[in-house]
């Protein structure tokens, strides 16, 4: 027998059915196809590992981008003793669009082979950063650019001609960071660590396309993306950003964003207290496949409680 249902009993029988599993306790979340883990920044020593432990994280990014390759050697052997994981380094600014590019390939090096010695897969970088000259608000950009050089053509609506300097600005730091990071590809493949690059505020790659477009064009799986959720709100949602990247994501930092009630501007708050939408988060990051760690950067709230939030994002809640 054939049934035929319009929407309004489609609708019906969903509110009922919803209302029957609330009732009875077994609403569950739709399942995941992928699996996350759960993390913090700091140092990976003894105490610190014990407490993050017993509070119901799995690993640390260590903030330590040049520790000795022996005292990695050791921190990895106490992690995995206590059944975590380091599984990333933050090596943090670089400079590669000024005159100390040579000095800073090296000490980026030198992290890679502190970051293989951790057991990490990856080492968080950011290229350089621009300022000190007009430029777009957060909310004007609408930039142009050749998807083959990666240049911008244009930043905003309307004229350009003010914003031009930023414009030779974010051409040359492309060309200048596409350059150093390819010298570092060899031995990023030799020590085993992704270079997965960030865009933190450093007001370049700044919207979700034009950033995939950077990250792709190295055109190797030594070069991936680490998408911080909390710092691109303010150009786009999170959500846009991570279904740009796709398969090109290969670490999250995990911060909130609360965005002015005009949209314009905003503060960094407590995770699930800011204007991200989390479990469409959650759905973006299934959506492409992101099986990896959510680190949780900066917040003032306790361990304990940092942890049961935390949950409550990769249940996609």
């Amino acid at each position: 027998m054939h049934y035929r249902f319009n929407r309004r009993d489609f609708l019906a029988a969903s509110a009922a059915a919803g209302v029957g599993l609330w009732a009875t306790g077994r609403l569950q979340a739709a399942p995941w196809k992928t699996t996350l883990h759960k993390a913090l920044i700091g140092t990976p020593n003894e105490a610190t590992l014990t407490s993050w432990k017993a509070a119901g994280f799995e690993g640390i990014e260590s903030g330590q981008r040049h520790a000795s390759v022996e005292e990695a050697k050791e921190a990895r052997k106490l992690a995995e003793k206590l059944g975590m994981r380091v599984h990333s380094v933050l090596y943090g600014w670089a400079n590669f669009n000024t005159d100390s590019v040579a000095s800073d390939i090296e000490s980026v090096a030198r992290s890679l082979q502190t970051a293989g010695a951790y057991g990490s897969d990856a080492l968080l970088l950011v290229p350089c950063r621009t300022g000190g000259m007009p430029m777009p608000e957060a909310w004007e950009f609408q930039i142009e650019f050749d998807e083959k050089t990666g240049h911008v053509s244009r930043v905003a609506a309307g004229d350009n001609s003010k914003y031009q300097k930023y414009i030779e600005a974010q051409n040359h730091a492309t060309d200048t960071s596409r350059e150093a990071v390819k010298k570092l590809i060899p031995t990023a493949e030799k020590t085993g660590v992704i270079i997965a690059l960030e865009n933190v505020w450093n007001n370049l790659w700044v919207k979700p396309a034009f950033f995939a477009n950077f990250v792709r064009s190295f055109d190797s799986p030594w070069v991936q993306a680490y998408f911080d959720i909390g710092n691109h709100v303010k150009y786009a949602p999170p959500e846009e950003w991570i279904r740009a990247l796709g398969s090109l994501v290969k670490k999250c930092h995990v911060k909130d964003f609360k965005l002015n009630p005009d949209g314009h501007g905003g503060k960094f708050v407590d995770i699930r207290e800011g204007s991200i939408d989390w479990p469409v988060v959650r759905r973006a990051l299934d959506e492409v496949g992101y099986h990896g760690w959510m680190t949780i950067e900066g917040g003032g709230l306790s361990l304990e409680e940092h942890s049961k939030r935390l949950d409550l994002i990769i249940a996609g809640k």
